[in-house]
């Protein structure tokens, strides 16, 4: 079975084509990040399955697949569990959430054998472009790009880009950039909830994570886990709980 992978985070790509391949169920015929030049290379060369993320920058998954005029099996990926409903919907083989875990993927790798086999019934084209088309107005929620600082009557507003991470401290919640921490009003829980799950990763009770400013991972003692930003001195701890799934996150 050959397949095509589509997914804008390229981490998130390159740790699902290092599953597949470690699966022994499939070869990756290609991949890309970009879904523009994804759908010119699906066109030209038609997998027998696709794993195709649902929200990406310029054309979604759901945009992609509705300009193929026969599309291949499909699987969608995806951080929003809201999604997963659209895609049975749309008649896809499965849907997985990431991070995708070895089991989701062994179970969509089965449904896809069933129907390559023609044990199951592939999807019907109109029925899917007719759900994908209902499909596409809907998106997931608006996460935040700024945070407000309140100091006396002085509010400040921090672009999350430039958050390295949250923490919380003497009762006080703190975002962190490169030159200063700001005091915030939300509590870490609510703020794991308010932001893109796709950036951000809770890594301790006190500590909320922003997963571009990672520069390394190092191990201690008792196999805990220590994460070095990028500014070159910051380092915080991760809980013994919370490790697995940030080094999958992380593409490890």
């Amino acid at each position: 079975m050959n397949v095509y992978l589509v997914d804008d985070e390229p981490l998130a790509l390159k740790r699902l084509a290092r599953m597949i391949d470690e699966s022994g169920r499939a070869q990756v015929a290609g991949m890309a990040a970009d879904p523009e030049a994804a759908l010119a290379e699906i066109q030209a060369i038609p997998p027998d399955a696709l794993f195709l993320d649902i929200e990406m920058p310029g054309l979604s998954g759901f945009e992609l697949l509705a300009r193929l005029e026969q599309p291949p099996l499909v699987v969608f990926t995806t951080a929003y569990q809201q999604y997963a409903l659209q895609a049975f919907e749309a008649s896809s083989v499965d849907y997985l959430l990431k991070p995708v875990s070895p089991e989701a993927l062994e179970r969509a790798f089965a449904k896809l054998e069933r129907m390559l086999a023609g044990t199951a019934p592939r999807a019907d084209f109109a029925r899917l472009m007719s759900q994908v088309q209902q499909a596409l107005g809907q998106r997931p929620p608006d996460y935040p790009t700024r945070i407000a600082s309140r100091l006396g009557d002085k509010v400040e507003f921090i672009d999350l880009s430039q958050v390295t991470h949250f923490y919380a401290k003497d009762k006080l919640t703190f975002a962190a950039t490169a030159g200063k921490h700001y005091i915030v009003d939300p509590a870490i829980a609510e703020l794991e909830t308010r932001l893109d799950p796709r950036q951000w990763i809770r890594i301790h009770r006190s500590t909320l994570l922003h997963l571009e400013h990672v520069k390394e991972l190092h191990t201690w003692f008792g196999g805990r886990v220590m994460v070095r930003l990028k500014d070159g001195k910051t380092e915080l701890q991760v809980a013994r709980d919370r490790t697995t799934e940030l080094k999958e996150r992380l593409g490890l």
